[in-house]
């Protein structure tokens, strides 16, 4: 009878540990000017962003890290805005870097185990972003060991491997990108993206990473 309460106790405890629902914190709806066509083969519809369960633990330990980019000279803003908390599609609360394929990337600081990622790019034009991926490694410079968790690249055009995931069109809602299922470890995210149905730019206002 007590080795049973014993097993009962562990395992209440072991489910309270996966019980917080993870809901993303977002900004307000900013949508301004005359909408532009949206037109990619591989778009989804509008859908609302999972709320996957975690670790009670898990926080964005994304949150004030250090951002570097394949652009040392964005156009618009500083990299430090990525990780500041500012989700807002204001002016001063995006960065801008120069067209074709870029990418940006967060230093988590030691090797972290990873339930989810969210991103927002440019959310104040309804758009959508071509190329987006998002990966994972230990290695700084991604030339091993990377582990892709999203890739709307349809038709392999930025060359890293065609991609399963839809583009979609950006929201304040942001999107959120889950991996609580099979959580991935690394040090390293980079995020990539290939200008957008607007303009050739690649924006990006702000990108949480949910671990531990």
């Amino acid at each position: 009878m007590k080795k049973t309460i014993i097993a009962i106790t562990a395992l209440v405890a072991a489910l309270c540990a996966y019980a917080k629902p993870l809901k993303l914190d977002v900004p307000r709806s900013q949508l301004t000017g005359t909408p532009v066509p949206i037109k990619l083969d591989n778009l989804e519809p509008k859908t609302p962003n999972p709320e996957p369960d975690v670790p009670a633990d898990v926080t964005n330990i994304a949150k004030g890290k250090k951002v570097t980019s394949s652009d040392d000279f964005p156009l618009i803003g500083e990299l430090e805005l990525v990780t500041d908390g500012d989700k807002e599609a204001a002016e001063g609360s995006y960065v801008e870097i120069q067209n074709g394929m870029q990418w940006v990337q967060i230093d988590l600081g030691k090797t972290s185990e990873i339930y989810a990622v969210a991103m927002w790019h440019y959310h104040s034009q309804e758009r959508a972003y071509k190329d987006v991926l998002v990966q994972v490694s230990d290695d700084a410079e991604f030339k091993k060991d990377v582990k892709t968790i999203f890739n709307n690249d349809h038709d392999n055009s930025a060359k890293k491997g065609k991609g399963e995931n839809k583009a979609y069109i950006e929201t304040n809602l942001g999107k959120l990108v889950d991996t609580s299922k099979a959580p991935v470890k690394g040090r390293y995210v980079r995020l990539w993206s290939n200008g957008n149905t607007s303009n050739d730019m690649n924006h990006y206002i702000e990108v949480e990473v949910f671990g531990k």
